[in-house]
């Protein structure tokens, strides 16, 4: 990912005081996604929100008007990331501190206009038919 978005810096650039390497989501969103389509011959459909997922299942929808100064935090010091890894989010001109996502293992580009102008943020806690089978036995 930090190849496609060509340019990297450090993380205290936006974010002071945290330490490591990172990329811009605005980048890596252009070439990524925008210029691929393009010369593919097909118009990227209008990003309205990022959605992230972590790995403890916290799960945040960002609206874009809040993604300006994004960042994906990838490595410190020219390694990967120990604690947060695989990447991090940073979202510094976002609504609240829990757009900070760490552990990011699922990035979604959302076109839904109807998501509104706010971010949501939480944990999805799903429980699936075999996880609630699971639960029956050990209550049992």
């Amino acid at each position: 990912m930090a190849l496609l978005a060509g340019r990297t810096f450090a993380v205290a650039d936006r974010v002071p005081g945290i330490a490591g390497e990172a990329f811009d989501f605005g980048e890596w969103y252009s070439a990524a996604v925008v210029k691929r389509s393009r010369a593919d011959g097909r118009e990227p459909a209008t990003l309205t929100h990022l959605s992230v997922r972590a790995a403890d299942e916290f799960e945040a929808v960002i609206p874009l008007e809040q993604l300006g100064a994004a960042l994906f935090q990838y490595r410190i010091d020219g390694l990967p990331l120990d604690k947060g890894k695989p990447i991090r989010l940073y979202v510094p001109d976002g609504s609240s501190a829990c757009l900070n996502v760490k552990s990011v293992v699922t990035i979604g580009l959302v076109s839904d206009p109807t998501l509104g102008e706010e971010a949501a943020y939480g944990f999805r806690n799903e429980i699936t038919p075999a996880g609630m089978m699971e639960l029956r036995k050990s209550r049992d």
